[in-house]
């Protein structure tokens, strides 16, 4: 996408202005990067609840008789056996092996009376790539892909308090629902599909509902999460809290020069009975033997070490930072990063070169941060 384009709006874009969102470019969309401060946003989500706008994030639908087979060719864990309403992480591997993005796939429902189909969210910065990827895996199969981001909108409510303020909304009892499963029901007025995911390392709900009957039941929830001391959260925050969890990032954990398993996703790899774009590539690595490892990180001092910094062991090189915060739970800096397999011993002594001085950092379990703990 060239950076002379004018940049999409989602249809929350005037509800985010209005109510003092900063707006930044982000893969090609207008979104809120933060409405106060990401301090203030990051604790109402861990304490209370935060209300995300993920309109942005790419929604794809795969329809007709060879859908199931055409995406088990093509995803890292099986499709196949999924069950109405179940939801899974997976991976989009090339013939390296390399991660051309980590996606949810959908056994989705999305209009009353119509068949189980198969659907993904895919990140924002990669909509056009795997859109663009399927189209050209379609071969012989018999298979409709549709791109419907612009279609529907996409929100997200994550927090200890989620469910409860939620529940009263839907005719279906929230805290039944099982994670990563999914339910078309309507609230509000409104159809949707409602999901027990996020990307935050909270309990809470994904939204997916018609674009132009978003703002409704956007409003709706802001005011319910205000009166609990909750609040609208932009990107930034949601990175700080992603961080926290553990959970990588497209574009900084998760590249086509990274393969599942240095990225530690051995979970979302199905090699049993199946084959599928990549699979031959990630049997090779397995059989030669790791070489490097996503850990965790945490440094000593208050300095944070950013994408890019580099990670030493006596006085020799052995990795590089992918993403570094201050974390606002714990009040110290954390990072994650991909180091040589012989120094990813938890535990490890690091250093990391910030602007040219080295800072003492520990290899860290990951998640830093784990809901309930």
């Amino acid at each position: 996408m060239s950076d002379n384009l004018p940049l999409t709006p989602t249809p929350l874009h005037d509800w985010h202005v209005a109510h003092g969102g900063r707006m930044v470019g982000f893969a090609g969309w207008s979104m809120p990067v933060q409405y106060t401060s990401i301090v203030e946003e990051h604790q109402a989500t861990r304490s209370t609840v935060g209300l995300f706008d993920i309109s942005h994030m790419g929604r794809v639908l795969v329809d007709g008789p060879d859908a199931t087979t055409f995406l088990d060719s093509l995803l890292t864990r099986s499709v196949a056996d999924m069950k109405p309403h179940q939801i899974r992480y997976s991976l989009i591997c090339n013939e390296q092996g390399g991660i051309l993005d980590d996606i949810l796939a959908y056994r989705i429902v999305l209009k009353e009376g119509d068949p189980p189909g198969l659907g993904m969210v895919v990140n924002a910065s990669n909509r056009e790539k795997i859109v663009a990827w399927l189209q050209s895996q379609v071969g012989g199969h018999d298979v409709e892909i549709r791109d419907v981001t612009a279609v529907y909108s996409m929100i997200a409510l994550q927090g200890p308090k989620a469910i409860e303020l939620l529940d009263p909304l839907t005719p279906f009892e929230l805290t039944s629902m099982r994670y990563y499963t999914g339910q078309l029901m309507e609230m509000t007025g409104v159809d949707c599909f409602v999901s027990r995911t996020g990307y935050t390392g909270e309990d809470g709900c994904e939204i997916i509902c018609d674009a132009d009957k978003v703002v409704g039941i956007w409003e709706q929830l802001a005011e319910l999460a205000d009166k609990v001391g909750g609040r609208a959260v932009g990107l930034a925050a949601r990175d700080t809290l992603r961080l926290e969890a553990g959970m990588p990032l497209y574009g900084h954990e998760l590249s086509e020069s990274i393969n599942p398993v240095e990225a530690g996703l051995d979970f979302a790899i199905n090699l049993h009975n199946r084959d599928f774009v990549g699979k031959e590539a990630l049997v090779e690595y397995r059989k030669n033997g790791q070489h490097r490892v996503r850990v965790g990180l945490q440094l000593e001092g208050r300095r944070v070490a950013r994408e890019g910094c580099r990670l030493l062991r006596g006085g020799s090189e052995i990795g590089v930072v992918t993403s570094g915060t201050f974390s606002p739970s714990f009040e110290r800096p954390i990072a994650m990063g991909y180091v040589k397999d012989t120094s990813a011993a938890l535990g490890t002594s690091l250093t990391v070169d910030i602007r040219g001085k080295e800072h003492s950092a520990t290899v860290v379990p990951l998640p830093f941060y784990q809901r309930g703990n």
